[in-house]
């Protein structure tokens, strides 16, 4: 029987609520600790708050705890899984390259300093980052780059749908835009009610429109590519890796 993949995770809001219930279901992974910026609930185990079966431990710190370095030492991770904000890097930075811990982030968006130390811890430890994580948009983003050239001449327009209360485009949204050089001002962005995320790429040719839909129905989603990305991930290999990196090879076709 192979030992389970021991993973910390940073992050305990909604989305990760989510990843944690879908992490402490999994038969490959164990959910050590979780790490909210807040110290409620703290040293209690996410199990009973998220009220599913598992035996993970999962043990409750806050950030200002995790800080200090005692959780990672104390209770040391293979794999690190970041769905916190863009700061939280350079406080865990230090820790992990002490440990050698291998990190998967999915926090959307990081400024250019954040970006910077990305690259800089990358140089010693394997790192994976993915503005967003689901197995579902990372497909999307590649089946469109090919589409893309089999068919430069089609039109191409790029679509977004999230909750209301979203101001920004998505930062999906603007991969997409990157990947199939569409200028971000003609991204066509759609905010109601509290639509978790859809993204669709719409092809058009003279006599046929293809479209590609990726749209996540629950932020458990988000937990089956976090755990997807851990699992898969070379872990002995330094590098700034990404989501795309892990399914390149599933398009290779005999």
């Amino acid at each position: 029987m192979n030992q389970k993949l021991k993973v910390g995770l940073l992050g305990f809001g909604k989305a990760g609520k989510a990843v944690a219930a879908v992490l402490a279901q999994s038969p490959d992974v164990s959910l050590r600790w979780v790490i909210r910026n807040s110290n409620l609930h703290e040293h209690q185990s996410a199990i009973e708050l998220l009220d599913v079966n598992s035996e993970d431990p999962a043990v409750i710190y806050s950030l200002k705890e995790f800080r200090t370095g005692k959780v990672l030492d104390s209770e040391p991770v293979e794999v690190l899984i970041d769905f916190s904000g863009k700061k939280t890097i350079m406080y865990y930075g230090p820790q992990v390259l002490k440990h050698k811990t291998a990190v998967v982030t999915a926090v959307s968006h990081y400024d250019e300093p954040e970006i910077n130390y990305l690259n800089t811890l990358a140089d010693q430890i394997p790192l994976l980052w993915s503005p967003n994580i689901t197995i579902g948009v990372n497909f999307l983003m590649i089946a469109s780059r090919v589409l893309k050239d089999i068919a430069p001449q089609a039109d191409i327009e790029i679509i977004e749908e999230h909750f209301k209360l979203k101001p920004e485009l998505s930062g999906t949204a603007k991969k997409l835009a990157a990947n199939l050089d569409v200028p971000e001002h003609q991204v066509n962005m759609i905010r109601a009610g509290g639509i978790i995320g859809k993204h669709e790429t719409l092809f058009g040719f003279p006599f046929q429109t293809i479209r590609l839909t990726h749209e996540s129905i629950s932020r458990e989603a988000f937990g089956s590519g976090a755990l997807f990305a851990a699992t898969n991930m070379d872990r002995s290999i330094p590098g700034l890796f990404t989501m795309e990196d892990l399914l390149k090879p599933y398009f290779s076709m005999s």
